[in-house]
């Protein structure tokens, strides 16, 4: 459970992209698998903040308006 106060964790400041020197092409594929599949559950989190979002704005929209 998340709490308000809590810290929330920040992207990683200290990323540093792999070294690919000496890696085979098997290896560099995979790395590459691993990166898209990691866009995609970044992109899917992304996606459902919007639509949380849309809906709590739809709950709290004012009548009329």
């Amino acid at each position: 459970m998340i709490f308000e106060d809590e810290p929330k964790p920040k992207p990683r400041e200290d990323f540093q992209p792999a070294r690919l020197e000496g890696w085979s092409e098997a290896d560099l594929r995979a790395y590459i698998a691993e990166l898209q599949a990691e866009i995609t559950r970044s992109e899917a989190a992304i996606a459902a903040r919007g639509h949380l979002r849309a809906a709590a704005d739809a709950f709290f929209r004012k009548p009329g308006g």
